[in-house]
């Protein structure tokens, strides 16, 4: 028995798949218009947030805010760059922050992501402008740099960062793969066990390492 097989003019055909295309194009763009709105409110709703939580503190702490000096209402905010000794500067923050009577505070982002989702986003965005009982703040983690101007805050932090030499970060980082630090021994690296050094590797031409660091 033969399959039964509904044949269209080839006109039709290309007319059919012309009017496809065109839904689907369509349909796109109405997609992508949705998510574009739906950005706009959520912006808009976490901008009203943040004014929501800087008039109430206006309003229920007028003299403790009097009181915050440009020195005591700092925030700084130091996102991290992997590899460029930020350990060693974090735990300089830490050792003198009970002297120098700042507090220090870990951004710890969910699965060490270091873009937020516009929630986090918001939420982080209040505990900075709210937070008054920790200021001045010192804030650090693997996370990418914040605008606070676009939630409607005046009183924007100090982002700072430390550099170092590529070629100096990139050797860093292939020891790091193989041997980890003191502060997670235990931890298994992706590479832990490979014993060849990074001379021997770029000799080679060995693939030891993912495209990027950052």
């Amino acid at each position: 028995m033969g399959l039964l097989r509904i044949m269209m003019p080839p006109k039709l055909q290309l007319l059919a798949v012309v009017a496809f295309a065109v839904a689907m194009l369509f349909l796109e763009n109405q997609i992508q218009k949705l998510e574009e709105s739906r950005s706009k409110l959520e912006r808009a709703i976490a901008r009203h947030e943040v004014r929501e939580i800087e008039q109430r503190h206006t309003m229920d702490g007028p003299r403790q805010d009097a009181t915050l000096d440009e020195e005591e209402d700092m925030v700084i905010i130091y996102n991290r760059v992997p590899k460029t000794a930020s350990t060693s500067f974090t735990n300089i923050a830490y050792d003198l922050c009970a002297k120098n009577k700042y507090h220090v505070l870990h951004i710890n982002t969910t699965k060490n992501n270091p873009v937020m989702s516009l929630q986090d986003q918001v939420r982080f965005v209040k505990n900075i402008t709210s937070w008054k009982e920790m200021k001045p703040g010192f804030y650090h983690g693997h996370v990418s740099y914040l605008d606070f101007a676009k939630f409607g805050v005046k009183k924007k932090p100090i982002y700072i960062n430390v550099i170092r030499d590529p070629i100096e970060r990139l050797v860093s980082y292939y020891y790091f793969l193989r041997f980890g630090d003191d502060y997670r021994p235990g931890l298994r690296r992706r590479k832990q066990g490979d014993k060849k050094t990074f001379d021997e590797c770029v000799a080679e031409g060995g693939l030891w390492i993912k495209p990027s660091i950052t």
